[in-house]
């Protein structure tokens, strides 16, 4: 698979299958990741992956939150800006829209919130999820290079035939992800990334991109 095909072919996936994904592709991946720019050379990423029991585990205690109706941990940064203008705005609601009525979870469903996070704190059935740290001393633009590593990470993942979904959702179950894995206090949890096999059978979603005119602008000859 060459990277553009990888680049294509990456979408968050969220219905994986449970077979097991190989610890030597995982440990490959990574490796070859190491290589994903960042400012200084710094590489500010801390990662932590978790499989079988630990994710279990997980899986369990976040669910249970989810399904109480518990809003989650306090945010350590926001998601979105308070305010959000179009066309970010008519984006954000236009691929929501096609997620969750994917997954079934209607807009005036009364427990969409709850069902939301339930099936998110299930990581889509993934078996293997990728949690990502930055140390707090860390700026904005160290934030910037981890999401330069995280997409390193999705292409090559698509190019051993494995699909991804990122979930900044764990940031909800921080205190809970951090007890699981043991991350100290002067870690802070960028977001957690599902990985896996997609599940045969289920429908594929793929949300829209704006056209690159709108994003783009050439300058020169």
């Amino acid at each position: 698979m060459d990277v553009y095909e990888a680049v294509a072919t990456r979408r968050a996936v969220r219905a994986f299958s449970d077979e097991p994904v190989p610890r030597d592709v995982l440990e490959r991946v990574l490796t070859a990741a190491t290589r994903a720019p960042s400012s200084g050379n710094l590489q500010p990423w801390h990662v932590y992956v978790v499989t079988g029991e630990p994710l279990a585990e997980l899986k369990r205690r976040a669910t249970a939150r989810a399904r109480a109706g518990d809003p989650g941990d306090e945010r350590e940064y926001p998601m979105y800006p308070a305010e959000l203008a179009s066309p970010y705005r008519d984006r954000f609601f236009a691929a929501a829209a096609q997620r969750y009525a994917a997954l079934g979870i209607e807009r005036d469903d009364p427990d969409r919130p709850a069902r939301i996070a339930a099936v998110n704190a299930e990581a889509f059935g993934a078996p293997v999820v990728l949690f990502c740290y930055l140390d707090r001393a860390m700026g904005p633009g160290q934030w910037g290079d981890a999401g330069m590593y995280l997409q390193t990470v999705m292409l090559l993942l698509r190019a051993e035939g494995l699909h991804s979904c990122p979930q900044v959702m764990w940031t909800m179950y921080r205190k809970t992800v951090g007890h699981i894995v043991g991350a100290d206090d002067g870690l802070v949890l960028f977001c957690g990334v599902a990985v896996g096999f997609e599940k045969e059978g289920v429908p594929r979603l793929r949300t829209g991109r704006a056209d690159m005119a709108e994003t783009v602008s050439f300058l020169g000859a």
